[in-house]
């Protein structure tokens, strides 16, 4: 996915995939969520968010929903606790260096 964000470009394509959380649904189920951590060129991170059409990310028309996909640009801070949260330790420690005992 491609998009661009405050004259900035961000595409799934060229950047470095890092690592990803899911709900563990399957992507074709309505609950599905599903986040993907992103490292550009220039060292910036971002999320590619995807969500059923059941989920906080659904989009809603008329009497119906359906599911959404977006690119969210993160901060260094952002990034640092998005890592802690769902991936694991060797990858903050990639990223970020060891924190403190």
């Amino acid at each position: 996915m491609k998009k661009i964000i405050n004259g900035r470009m961000y595409n799934t394509d060229t950047a470095k995939y890092i690592g990803e959380y899911t709900n563990g649904y399957f992507p074709d189920n309505g609950y599905y969520i599903g986040k993907e951590l992103y490292r550009k060129k220039t060292g910036e991170f971002f999320l590619y968010r995807q969500g059923g059409g059941l989920t906080e990310y659904a989009v809603r028309y008329g009497n119906g929903s359906s599911g959404s996909s977006t690119i969210i640009p993160l901060t260094f801070q952002e990034t640092k606790e998005w890592v802690e949260e769902y991936l694991d330790a060797d990858i903050y420690i990639e990223l970020f260096g060891e924190p403190e005992e």
